[in-house]
């Protein structure tokens, strides 16, 4: 409910008659669009059985069904949420967890879904639920032995989960006016006894995201249960993943009194820095090795068979959604793993809360990013801004990252910078070796995620502090050496995900080696236009951006040195080449803004310009930049994209000019 949530432990993949994923998506397959004889109609029927069984088997082979997207909507056109809602209340414990799994078309399917769900009313059921299990059934449920399972707090987890599912603006407006928040923050408080329920009680954070009328109500009480839970000792992964989870109290710390606000800062960057400080090379060997000594000694385990079978479910996995992040399908760490796999969840909590520290510090250093990083720094003439900086009451685009002086003690007295830069440096091949090495432990392969969250993570550290901050040039220097070995240690052929945070850290990091005209040979001219060439030819535009405002970075640095007229031909071309011929216009202007910074001055550069004939390249591109944004830029756009575009069409023609007066001496 709400832009974002935190990965959760999700229950097995198994269903309830012991069949593999695989085997339940042949047969519904086969079955699927024969009138009312479907999958769809038989089971939501089987609802309605007197038998409690069946009606826990319909519910969790419908949990099943939608796990594969196309199948939704023929459940919804069936009014499956309607005929779905009663089942939480059942008289049957086990029927309410298993609706309440099936009632997770939300994980597994779009907004459109969560809308229509709240359309059809699914909150009404799911708050008595929760009111009812977390309220009475906590304190009601009688005392149980040691080991036996919990049904009760097993309900009200599976029931949060579909809670922190519903991302629709009429659930967050139901669980504000039905006082919500209080049920989760008892859910919160099990944590000594139920960790995973805890966990998934962290939904707390996303209901509180944007939504200032339930801020309003965040009294002492509930801030001092997350605090409780951030200062908490217990040992393990999932309790390190919990108190990471609860450094999210920094985005409410509009709602903390002021004379806390310091401690509670200090509190959060503490928790964050012990888990980065958490090594995964050492930890996840030492877990397998955990794991084999426990199998050894409970012999009649065939390790391999069960491997082999969650290696088939998460291939299974890969074409099915995943819980949603902002709305869209995130494919994450938390593949669903099979009871009595205690030491592949620990390393799965484990390298959750490290991927979510990096993204808390991320938003501590930037209180508001914008998508569109390519307008954070453009040499647009601030002349044809308003006295404010304001462009048509746009915003100016060249506004810094905001850090105030508090975050940035608080993350450098903890060694944060130094932290997330060791982490760029993820996975270790130890760790990495284990995880191929074994088929059940084969989805930790998924850790990279936490290198491309350190990447991100150090981009916004990089744009929010100086080189002091960082530890001076020395540092400054190691980390640009490190972005090269990470680039160019590989063929630069990786996801768009890892190139994506590769190359908008190394943006950031070569502007301040720039501005503040730090020595550096972190790349050749050969290497500098392959990474060019790998960054143009990506589908993510912003990929391309920094791509070539990596080459306006380096070209402008180059053009104050003697003999450096071929390597600026070399990226001259290059930027010509995509201000031309790039589909999108925001890599069109990134790419004249680029040139515009290389050939402004300098005998180095008007050799170079002359040589690939830059001013008649120039003439010939001007008109049909200017009449590309007439005809794409309304609606296509944001007003504050089309202000950086229409500054750069001025800066073209006053760069022609200059050219021209160059070219005559």
């Amino acid at each position: 409910m709400g832009k974002s949530k935190t990965t959760k432990f999700k229950r097995s993949q198994f269903n309830s008659i012991g069949l593999p994923v695989n085997a339940v998506k042949e047969v519904d397959v086969e079955e699927e669009d024969q009138g009312d004889g479907s999958p769809a109609a038989e089971l939501l029927e089987k609802l309605q059985s007197p038998s409690a069984d069946v009606r826990e088997f319909a519910c969790a082979s419908i949990s099943r069904v939608v796990q594969q997207s196309q199948t939704i909507p023929g459940f919804l056109q069936r009014d499956a949420v309607r005929r779905l809602g009663p089942m939480l209340l059942d008289s049957c414990l086990a029927v309410r967890e298993t609706a309440t799994g099936a009632l997770n078309l939300s994980a597994c399917g779009d907004q459109e879904v969560c809308e229509d769900m709240a359309k059809h009313d699914v909150m009404t059921p799911l708050t008595a639920l929760l009111r009812e299990q977390c309220c009475a059934g906590f304190e009601g449920a009688a005392e149980l032995m040691k080991g036996q399972k919990n049904v009760v707090e097993d309900v009200a987890n599976e029931a949060v989960n579909l809670l922190w599912n519903e991302s629709s603006s009429q659930a967050l407006s139901v669980f504000n006016k039905t006082g919500l928040l209080d049920v989760v923050v008892q859910c919160l408080e099990r944590h000594p006894q139920n960790v995973e329920l805890a966990i998934s009680a962290h939904c707390l954070h996303t209901v509180t995201e944007d939504n200032p009328e339930l801020l309003c109500s965040l009294n002492t009480a509930v801030l001092g249960v997350l605090e409780n839970v951030l200062l908490s000792s217990q040992p393990g992964m999932a309790h390190t993943l919990l108190r990471t989870l609860a450094a999210t109290l920094w985005n409410m710390k509009g709602s903390l009194p002021a004379a806390r606000q310091a401690q509670t800062l200090n509190a959060v960057v503490a928790t964050l820095s012990r888990c980065l400080d958490l090594d995964t090379g050492t930890l996840i060997p030492e877990l397998r090795q955990a794991e084999e000594a426990r199998h050894n000694s409970t012999p009649g385990v065939d390790e391999h068979a069960v491997g082999e079978l969650l290696v088939e479910e998460m291939e299974d996995e890969e074409e099915a959604p995943r819980y949603r992040r902002n709305g869209k399908a995130d494919n994450d760490f938390s593949d669903l793993l099979p009871r009595g796999k205690e030491e592949l969840r620990e390393a799965t909590a484990l390298l959750t809360a490290q991927q979510t520290s990096l993204e808390i510090i991320v938003n501590m250093c930037c209180s508001d990013p914008s998508d569109d990083e390519w307008e954070e720094e453009s040499s647009s003439d601030e002349s044809d801004m308003g006295p404010d900086g304001l462009c048509d009451g746009v915003s100016n685009p060249m506004s810094p990252l905001c850090l105030s002086a508090e975050v940035h003690g608080a993350l450098i007295s903890h060694s944060i910078p130094e932290k997330v830069l060791k982490k760029t440096d993820f996975p270790r091949k130890e760790a990495m070796d284990v995880c191929n090495q074994n088929p059940s432990w084969r989805s930790l392969t998924k850790m990279q995620r936490v290198q491309s969250r350190a990447l991100t993570c150090l981009h916004s550290i990089l744009s929010a502090m100086d080189a002091e901050s960082l530890g001076g040039v020395v540092a400054v220097q190691g980390a640009a050496q490190q972005l090269s070995t990470l680039v160019f240690g590989a063929a630069i052929t990786k996801d768009e995900e890892f190139l994506d945070a590769v190359i908008s850290a190394m943006r950031s990091l070569l502007q301040m080696i720039a501005s503040k005209n730090i020595p550096q040979q972190c790349m050749t001219p050969q290497q500098l236009m392959s990474l060019s060439e790998a960054g143009t030819r990506c589908e993510v535009v912003s990929v391309r951006v920094n791509a070539v405002a990596i080459l306006g970075i380096t070209g402008s640095t180059l053009a104050k040195e003697k003999g450096t007229a071929a390597t600026l031909q070399m990226i001259g071309n290059a930027l010509l080449q995509v201000a031309t011929r790039d589909a999108d216009l925001v890599v069109n202007g990134e790419a004249l803004d680029a040139l515009f910074d290389v050939f402004a001055d300098g005998h180095e550069a008007e050799m170079a310009a002359k040589n690939i004939q830059l001013l008649p390249a120039l003439k010939a591109l001007q008109p049909v930049f200017k009449a590309k944004i007439r005809k794409e830029g309304r609606g296509k756009y944001s007003p504050q994209q089309l202000c950086v575009l229409d500054n750069i069409k001025v800066n073209l023609r006053r760069f022609i000019g200059y050219l021209d007066k160059v070219m005559k001496k």
